[in-house]
């Protein structure tokens, strides 16, 4: 039987909000930490990985590491500067305390392996008696597990995975957890160190000493990471936030790029909208590359087109298309959806899924997001190879042939397949940032037959992608439906952002799918997707929303929009992917998406604002 954790001894709800979280790595996995110290996600040894604490998606059944004041205690929590290492401190009346969260960074020594939490807890002023709790629940807690201790060592030990738990404090184990209770004064410490043991890893503790040295060597990490960026505009903390976000998303053995470390947290609280985002989106990936680019990071790209060589170009007998949407962190192409139906799911918001059938679908934007970053990589990081060159080449070739078919589109609508008009712009932007390479570098090319696809593209968006009536840049072929992707339009160059379609287009968009800045992608009453329940504004739209504006010369406008949108992340400058009606964040935590988007759209807004 599987032990099932009560809500502990401090009376929390049995649910935090989304955006009471912050977010650890180690590059290869996370953790969500809770305001009230609580870690209550974390997949081990990789972010695909089953979980092991899942309490955010199933407060009885999920498993938690607690760690917390146990008196009542007022909570804060920030970031380390310039850092992925948390900091939760605790108010009481008789002192003040803090918990220091973090993964050590550890590269390719034998120790990466080893897969380690650490939590450093401290009082710095008067005296503070802290609990902890920590009740792992293995394979999406469904593998049974036990718990014995080995000298001062918790050894949790399942079929499938064992973990060991250190403490500087004295640990009790019960038919399942492991717990402690224990008290600081001013100045004093305790060290916790859960390890994933097995094989040649063994249980290790993590002295006060040693998690110091831990702790310092991963601020240094972090902050010599950050010191390549070249953004010094006027949102830099939020621009590096964002960026810290977006290494952490990364897979360092492959060089993958996650959409986001959880799953199914859910668009609508009680909807059906829950989705698992623990994978390679190839749209979402590529974006990124480009946002990190943008601000100097060339390794992360250099390590992403390694990934893309590897996994998904063509070549070594691998077709040329249709490419797959997504992939697994090891470039597997297998990813079967299925539902936790022993889990109620976040707030009671099931199904809980793991895995994505939306990796079947067709979505031909994903070849233009792609390009565009090989396009972006080779003009700002280094030229590609010809081997990528003849790769790029087939792709192209591919899309010359297919374009014109109906797909499931960017939102990956499960409502049938359409001629969208987002899908048939980034076609365009794969041809046309292919033809430029060629262009620029003398690249062997057909490009007579490119640039005849190119201008077919172009002519056939202005004809059956205009409505005369609306007055707009529409969702797909022949209809009236309006759909915030078409944002991309000036900013993928297509067309001037001064073009009058465009600003007509901008003004329908901004009457209709706009709220306070807040935008939706589109109105699903209008363009049924498919699925039950409502959704919230879709962040990377708001601040697509903001480029658009500055490209248009509508600065004040942008500037206004962007800083209300500032508004809305959570207290450490993280954004899930939608806005709910009344301000929370909604789906899955942090996205990925709606960083990068941030950062292009402060990096646009500040270099117009001069």
């Amino acid at each position: 039987m599987v032990g099932t954790p009560s809500d502990g001894t401090s009376g929390r709800p049995r649910y935090l909000p989304i955006a009471e979280h912050g977010l650890i790595g180690d590059l290869r996995s996370v953790a969500l930490v809770g305001t009230d110290g609580t870690i209550d996600w974390y997949c081990c040894p990789a972010f695909d990985a089953p979980s092991v604490f899942a309490s955010i998606l199933d407060a009885e059944r999920g498993g938690c590491f607690e760690l917390a004041a146990a008196v009542p205690a007022r909570t804060k929590q920030f970031y380390f500067p310039d850092t992925n290492v948390l900091i939760t401190r605790f108010f009481t009346d008789d002192g003040v305390g803090e918990v220091q969260d973090f993964m050590p960074i550890t590269g390719e020594s034998r120790e990466a392996a080893r897969h380690r939490l650490i939590r450093r807890v401290l009082c710095v002023r008067g005296s503070i008696p802290f609990h902890a709790r920590v009740a792992p629940r293995f394979d999406y807690g469904t593998q049974p597990h036990t718990v014995h201790m080995v000298g001062a060592v918790a050894v949790f030990e399942s079929e499938k995975m064992s973990l060991g738990l250190t403490a500087t404090v004295p640990l009790e184990a019960d038919e399942f957890d492991a717990h402690g209770d224990f008290k600081l004064s001013e100045g004093e410490s305790a060290v916790f160190a859960l390890d994933r043991v097995g094989g040649d890893v063994t249980p290790r503790c993590c002295p006060n000493q040693e998690a110091e040295e831990q702790f310092a060597a991963t601020v240094a990490y972090w902050r010599r990471w950050l010191s390549a960026s070249k953004y010094r505009g006027r949102w830099r903390e939020m621009v590096h936030r964002s960026a810290l976000t977006l290494k952490l998303l990364t897979y360092a053995p492959t060089g993958a790029i996650v959409a986001a470390p959880t799953t199914s947290l859910p668009e609508d609280l009680g909807g059906e909208r829950n989705w698992d985002y623990r994978y390679v989106w190839v749209r979402d990936a590529a974006f990124c590359v480009y946002a990190l680019l943008r601000l100097g990071f060339t390794d992360e790209a250099t390590e992403f087109m390694a990934f893309l060589t590897r996994h998904i170009s063509p070549g070594d007998g691998k077709p040329s298309g249709p490419l797959q949407i997504m992939y697994g962190i090891d470039g597997r192409t297998d990813l079967p959806e299925r539902e936790l139906e022993h889990w109620e799911g976040h707030e009671g918001s099931a199904p809980v899924r793991v895995g994505n059938a939306a990796a079947d679908q067709l979505q031909l934007d994903i070849y233009g997001a792609l390009i565009d970053s090989i396009y972006l990589y080779d003009k700002w990081a280094q030229p590609i190879s010809s081997a990528q060159w003849d790769d790029v080449c087939a792709l192209v070739d591919w899309v010359c042939e297919n374009w014109d078919q109906p797909d499931e589109g960017i939102w990956e609508t499960r409502g049938g397949r359409k001629k969208f008009l987002y899908s048939r712009l980034m076609c365009w932007v794969a041809i046309e940032r292919a033809v430029r390479m060629a262009n620029r570098r003398g690249l062997p090319a057909d490009i007579v037959r490119w640039r005849g696809v190119r201008d077919t593209i172009y002519r056939r968006i202005m004809s059956h992608g205009w409505s005369e009536r609306r007055q707009a840049f529409v969702q797909h072929e022949d209809d009236e439906v309006l759909d915030a992707a078409v944002l991309m339009m000036p900013l993928s160059k297509f067309i001037a952002p001064t073009d009058p379609k465009w600003l007509s287009t901008l003004d329908a968009l901004t009457q209709d799918l706009v709220s306070d800045s807040l935008v939706y992608r589109y109105d699903p009453v209008a363009s049924p997707d498919g699925l039950r329940g409502d959704e919230g504004t879709f962040s990377i739209c708001s601040f697509w929303y903001v480029e658009a504006m500055v490209r248009a010369g509508r600065v004040d406008e942008a500037r206004l929009a962007f800083e209300k949108m500032v508004t809305y992340a959570n207290h450490l400058g993280l954004y899930a992917e939608e806005i709910s009606h009344t301000g929370e964040q909604q789906g899955n935590f942090p996205q990925a998406f709606t960083h990068l988007a941030l950062i292009s759209a402060a990096f646009n807004l500040d270099k117009a604002l001069g």
